[in-house]
């Protein structure tokens, strides 16, 4: 059997979890290409107007696969994929709203993601899914422990200074090597769906790269690190993913090795609106930078703020020899 995945939103976090545990399994599976234009404007075509980019781009990425010869097409339904916290209503609904707008969509394998109080419905739904390949209730657990591992040696690699989507391409087996010379550090903060997409992002890590930035992002930082900065908030944030930008941002913050901060929001997220603005105002001792995205972003305006903002951080650390000072 071929089992398709679309390479958006949770992909980004999860893949070798999913593909390890379909392949020991023994179906085949079919990622679709990296985003490009095309799949921008075949989401675009496709979703409603009201949700967010990133989902517009996954519409694009399912739409490509029901070209490709598949048993079935995997669109799970994320509800909260730790305790007591949760994704956004959106991801929810998600293999509905697919399957209402695509009629000529493949079978869904929809299981429903929903840790928030215990793993117990999420056992079933592997058991359930499982099942369409063997009755074998032992290999089916196995196969899911092995995808765990996976997803664990992978995370792994971001130790090493690599984003989650380049993990997973070593992972993969392809060899990325990171520049070695650099001469400011940035943090760089957002949905990971978003930031570590290159169409979405525009190649945000890769521009800062090039103009001489050392890139730190949320998973080279030490996860209880960053639960620990994150409940410094009066009130926990209560959505995955923005309560570990809040606590990057204040960790990252308090080390004297970052010179600048950069926050990746897509407009029209509603968690988005909130996190940013709960950044900015927390963070005052580093230099922070907030760039809103969405699908009529021109690059000219991004690549002329990004230089802006890396020039302003060399002459404050007195990394440019002519500058002088206009104040005074």
């Amino acid at each position: 059997m071929r089992v398709g995945i679309p390479r958006g939103l949770f992909y980004h976090y999860y893949y070798p979890l999913w593909k390890t545990f379909f392949q020991d399994l023994g179906a085949e599976v079919v990622t679709s290409a990296s985003t490009n234009r095309r799949t921008v404007e075949r989401g675009i075509e496709s979703a409603v107007d009201e949700v967010c980019f990133p989902i517009k781009v996954y519409y694009g990425h399912v739409r490509e696969l029901c070209h490709q010869e598949l048993n079935y097409i995997f669109i799970p339904r994320l509800v909260s994929v730790e305790p007591k916290s949760y994704i956004c209503p959106n991801f929810m609904g998600l293999p509905d709203m697919i399957n209402s707008a695509l009629p000529e969509l493949p079978p869904v394998i929809d299981i429903t993601v929903d840790v928030s109080k215990n793993d117990r419905l999420l056992k079933r739904d592997i058991i359930r899914v499982g099942q369409i390949f063997t009755d074998n209730k032992n290999h089916i657990k196995q196969a899911y422990q092995h995808g765990q591992d996976e997803l664990h040696k992978c995370r792994n690699i971001c130790r090493d200074g690599y984003n989650i989507s380049e993990a997973i391409r070593i992972w993969d087996g392809e060899q990325i090597v990171l520049p070695s010379t650099y001469n400011i550090n940035i943090g760089v903060l957002g949905h990971g769906y978003s930031l570590y997409d290159q169409t979405i992002s525009m190649n945000l890590i890769d521009r800062l790269r090039k103009m001489g930035c050392r890139v730190q992002v949320v998973e080279t930082l030490d996860r209880d690190a960053i639960e620990v900065k994150a409940a410094e908030i009066p009130k926990r944030v209560f959505w995955t993913l923005g309560r570990k930008s809040v606590g990057s941002a204040l960790y990252m913050e308090g080390q004297s090795e970052i010179d600048g901060i950069i926050y990746l929001a897509c407009f029209g997220c509603g968690p988005d609106s909130m996190i940013g603005e709960i950044i900015e105002r927390k963070i005052k001792n580093k230099a922070f930078m907030m760039i809103n995205i969405d699908e009529h972003t021109g690059e000219a305006g991004m690549v002329t703020r990004l230089e802006a903002f890396c020039d302003m951080l060399r002459r404050r650390a007195g990394k440019v020899e002519d500058y002088i000072s206009a104040h005074g």
